[in-house]
């Protein structure tokens, strides 16, 4: 399958930045050479609109950092789904580790959410990961397995989500893990998206987690990554096209 690099912008960048990064990336995917990946960029709400506007006919997807789970309503500060589909996104991310974290979110909540998404006509990437304590004390696997079957909703098909293998330990941290932890991981994952996912085998695995240019070709070679979900490097142009450069 082809790979997918995804940048997360994360709560970064006022109007003028963001649109100098989006034209960045634009005039980077029109100079010819293009990386063998699809792209997509997850800005800040405040930025959804103008950067999508930018980003038309670039071949470069939009996407948004959360959602809802209820289509519409009294739900002040909130985003429902279908408003990011009329925004323009393709895709949503829910339950990474910084809202499960900080909003409390639990898999039940994930799960509505991803299942909002599609309903809505998005694509979500469902982030699962671990802690340092849950992977020191040997529980990384069925950690992670247990949130994925917590979050997945039922009856979604291969190309109706994706998933994201971010360990906790790793985000914005420099430290990533090993190749071979990486591939135990993501072998685990799919064995688990077989089962639960009608052609769960076509389900993309991104790997999240500090990935950075000097270390994506290798991150991005590990059997069952078929792409990655990019943090702080996705805020600089030079620095993300070089990561999507770097799939095999």
């Amino acid at each position: 399958m082809r790979k997918l690099v995804a940048g997360n912008w994360k709560m970064n960048g006022f109007k003028a930045e963001g649109l100098a990064l989006a034209r960045a990336l634009v005039a980077r995917a029109a100079a010819g050479d293009p990386p063998d990946c699809a792209l997509a960029v997850f800005p800040p709400a405040t930025l959804l609109i103008p950067v999508g506007e930018t980003l038309r006919g670039s071949g470069i997807a939009l996407g948004a950092q959360d959602c809802h789970a209820e289509a519409k309503g009294a739900h002040t500060g909130d985003i429902a789904a279908p408003m990011l589909k009329d925004a323009g996104c393709s895709y949503v991310i829910v339950g990474h580790s910084e809202r499960r974290a900080a909003h409390g979110e639990g898999d039940a909540v994930v799960r509505a959410k991803a299942a909002a998404a599609r309903a809505a006509g998005l694509v979500p990437i469902l982030c699962v990961g671990e802690s340092l304590s849950e992977r020191e004390r040997g529980a990384a696997l069925e950690v992670v397995a247990a949130q994925l079957a917590g979050s997945l909703p039922a009856g979604l098909a291969s190309d109706e989500i994706v998933v994201a293998y971010e360990p906790v330990w790793a985000i914005g941290t420099g430290r990533t893990p090993t190749a071979e932890e990486v591939a135990a991981m993501h072998a685990h994952l799919r064995r688990h998206l077989e089962a639960a996912v009608k052609g769960g085998a076509g389900v993309p695995i991104l790997y999240g987690g500090s990935v950075k240019a000097s270390n994506a070709r290798e991150l991005l070679s590990v059997p069952s990554v078929e792409g990655a979900l990019v943090g702080g490097a996705s805020l600089n142009a030079a620095e993300f096209w070089a990561i999507a450069q770097s799939c095999p």
